[in-house]
């Protein structure tokens, strides 16, 4: 006979994620503000006595107000990687244990950044444009394009997504080099000890780093300068890790070779002038989602809480927290 709702853990989901919601159901007593006609505030001052854990779904912040109007929060699950959107300082003051997902997505987007990488240089999205309005059979041949064997690519942020990156390239005859907080010395790539040394030494820059204050725009005008004119931009990582501004206005005066796009510094708006590129590909934050990544983030999100639940070791702190 299943438990009454009342009698599970309450946990306070911030945002719908359907799939996560039904698996939890059986085991925890959900909270979903977005049901109720209360503003956010009032829901949460409603149920503040009864809520220990919180699941932070689509990067919908777990603040300091938030954090405050919550007196027996314990628990912070994050379905992204990043922490950006959690207040990670006022989590330690409080003593409360902050999980994210960990390396689950860490193949699924260094697979992701390949083929935005892969498009970019072989401009197989732009070719499939050229087909489809009929310019074949009109104005001939699509013009040659760019390979990616013997690319020299620089990897900002060698983690463990860039580290999968870098794994997936070498297999495309390509040479690597990266830049990191730390030089990683298991890895036999060339370290450079900034960005911009790192750009004026590669064709291609992919940006796969955390977003933090120290990192925000880290891919600015002068690395882009580094870079080059047929230098290539990828970034799986955060939007404001570049400058958008900045790199909008490079690919508009050919200071830029072009660029593969999954995240921007305003989701969902996009710049205007990278619509009308054909040197840009551009995708909608997606390249951690694939239906077993999904499965996985669920089955972790369930580990985690029925660990903390249970007073037992969590699966994927994040440091500093716990």
């Amino acid at each position: 006979m299943a438990a009454e709702p009342e009698l599970l853990p309450q946990v306070l989901v911030l945002r719908p994620k359907p799939r996560l919601e039904q698996a939890l159901s059986a085991r925890f007593h959900l909270l979903k503000p977005w049901e109720s006609t209360m503003p956010l505030d009032r829901f949460v001052a409603a149920h503040a006595a009864a809520v220990r854990a919180v699941i932070s779904t689509g990067l919908a912040a777990v603040d300091a107000p938030l954090i405050r109007a919550l007196p027996f929060l314990g628990f912070v699950f994050t379905t992204s990687v990043g922490v950006e959107h959690i207040d990670l300082a006022e989590c330690a003051r409080r003593g409360i244990a902050v999980t994210n997902a960990g390396a689950i997505f860490s193949r699924d987007v260094a697979d992701y950044a390949v083929g935005l990488l892969v498009d970019v240089l072989l401009r197989v999205s732009a070719s499939d444009r050229y087909v489809r309005r009929g310019s074949w059979p009109v104005a001939g041949d699509f013009p040659p394009r760019c390979k990616l064997g013997g690319k020299r690519v620089g990897i900002v942020g060698l983690g463990s997504i860039g580290s999968e990156i870098a794994k997936r390239l070498e297999a495309f005859g390509c040479s690597i080099s990266y830049f990191s907080r730390n030089k990683k010395p298991l890895f036999p790539y060339t370290y450079f000890p900034t960005v911009g040394d790192l750009a004026a030494k590669s064709d291609v820059l992919v940006v796969a780093c955390a977003l933090t204050e120290e990192t925000h725009h880290i891919i600015d005008k002068d690395v882009m300068l580094a870079l080059g004119k047929d230098g290539i931009i990828i970034n799986v990582g955060r939007g404001p890790l570049v400058d958008e501004a900045e790199l909008v206005k490079h690919l508009v005066q050919g200071k830029i070779g072009g660029a593969g796009l999954d995240v921007y510094e305003r989701e969902p708006a996009v710049p205007e002038e990278l619509l009308r590129m054909d040197n840009v590909v551009l995708s909608s934050h997606v390249a951690v989602f694939t239906i077993e990544s999904s499965d996985d983030l669920v089955e972790l999100a369930m580990e985690n809480l029925e660990a903390f639940f249970s007073n037992r070791p969590l699966l994927t702190p994040v440091h500093g927290t716990t």
